[in-house]
């Protein structure tokens, strides 16, 4: 069983140290302060955790200056929730406005703060958006054209989040513990006529009796001797013996993700089906004992993986045009976050980072594809699995049960 809670939301002591972070990056290249829009970034450096986030009609946006908490300049219906947050001050407006939907307060505000060196940092790399209209985000800079010019901080915020705080570790502990409990508790209520539809249904009951808050992401498959596709919604074709089911679940606690997934086998199954899992077991072990913080890229792991997926390619780091892409990613706030385990990331693995390995393969003459994933946590001496690990023995489901 997974152990007791830790506590929700954080100290402000967790605030300060992630701001003193970024006032780094903001003096090391010469800012006047860096711009944020995108929900991960203001929640991580001000504490502002709200649903709102779900409809996308209003923007948001902090911009934290080089002495100072972050300044929210925010829709006035999120004044009141922003008080209780690391803030400085926060400009508002009604919003939703007709035309340019705060973008000229928000001009103002950095206007009023970029006058030293005039450099605006600005998330502007792969996995970032900045969540405004483009009209918008146009006119920004036609605003700012002689007061600011924008400088790309994608590396930089990106590397400071990828390394987690021992409160933000504890919270994906957890998560990650009562999802290994949910995923054992499969086989106790899963039956071999029950509609795929239904096994989702139910997978998210038993998540939400055990404790998540949010079930966000749930896809999988399931079909006889195997599966193909891992991101399509459930349909209501029923288990049947000699089927093949994969779950893979992101749910949330506090905030923090899981990202993990489990198969299992129906009865009988062909021995090519086996002989996949136990390659992926055996390649999430290998890179695991592979790992030397501090040494170790994000493209070794990749490689470590590939080696032992595909040992037929010449090509060490090719990948099969039926492959996912890449081998696992990074985790925290967000599903799926920096590092890629692909072979082109040169990120470079440190303690403090929270990780999936997810290695993939295909097999069978009907070219079955199958996916298996753990939650790694990047220790000082190697790794600590926060999912519980699976065995290499594909779990079984009796058809009678």
């Amino acid at each position: 069983m997974s152990q007791a809670a830790p506590r929700r939301g954080f100290e402000n002591k967790e605030f300060k140290e992630r701001l003193d972070k970024v006032h780094k990056v903001i003096t090391e290249n010469n800012l006047d302060g860096i711009l944020f829009s995108s929900e991960p970034e203001i929640r991580y450096f001000t504490g502002f955790f709200t649903q709102f986030w779900q409809s996308p009609t209003r923007p948001w946006f902090i911009f934290i200056p080089v002495d100072k908490r972050p300044v929210a300049i925010i829709p006035s219906i999120g004044q009141r929730l922003m008080r209780d947050c690391f803030i400085e001050e926060i400009y508002t407006w009604s919003s939703p406005a007709g035309d340019y939907d705060g973008i000229q307060l928000l001009s103002e505000i950095i206007s009023k703060y970029s006058k030293s060196t005039h450099n605006v940092g600005l998330m502007m790399g792969r996995e970032t958006n900045f969540r405004a209209p483009l009209n918008d985000i146009n006119k920004m800079f036609v605003n700012l054209r002689e007061t600011a010019k924008f400088v790309d901080v994608t590396k930089n915020i990106q590397h400071l989040k990828m390394i987690k705080s021992s409160a933000e570790i504890e919270k994906i502990r957890h998560i990650c513990g009562i999802t290994s409990d949910v995923f054992e508790s499969v086989p106790n209520w899963i039956s071999a006529d029950m509609p795929l539809s239904q096994v989702f249904r139910q997978f998210k009951i038993q998540a939400l009796s055990a404790g998540v808050d949010d079930v966000s992401y749930l896809v999988g498959a399931a079909g006889s001797g195997g599966y193909y596709d891992i991101i399509a919604p459930p349909n209501d074709r029923p288990i049947r013996d000699g089927d093949i089911l994969m779950l893979d679940t992101g749910c949330i606690w506090d905030g923090y993700f899981c990202d993990f997934d489990r198969n299992f086998r129906f009865g009988k199954v062909n021995d090519e089906a086996e002989s996949a899992h136990r390659t992926l077991i055996e390649s999430i072990e290998k890179v695991a004992k592979s790992i030397q913080p501090g040494r170790t890229k994000s493209k070794d792991l990749f490689e470590t993986m590939n080696c032992i997926l595909r040992p037929d390619m010449n090509d060490s780091s090719a990948m099969a045009e039926e492959n996912v892409g890449r081998y696992g990613h990074g985790l925290g706030m967000q599903l799926t976050e920096p590092p890629s385990h692909t072979n082109w990331d040169q990120t470079i693995i440190e303690a403090g980072m929270v990780l999936t390995l997810e290695p993939s393969i295909n097999y069978g003459k009907e070219n079955f594809l199958m996916v298996a994933e753990e939650n790694i946590l990047v220790t000082e001496s190697g790794v600590e699995f926060l999912s519980k690990p699976v065995g290499k023995e594909l779990p079984h489901i009796p058809v009678g049960h």
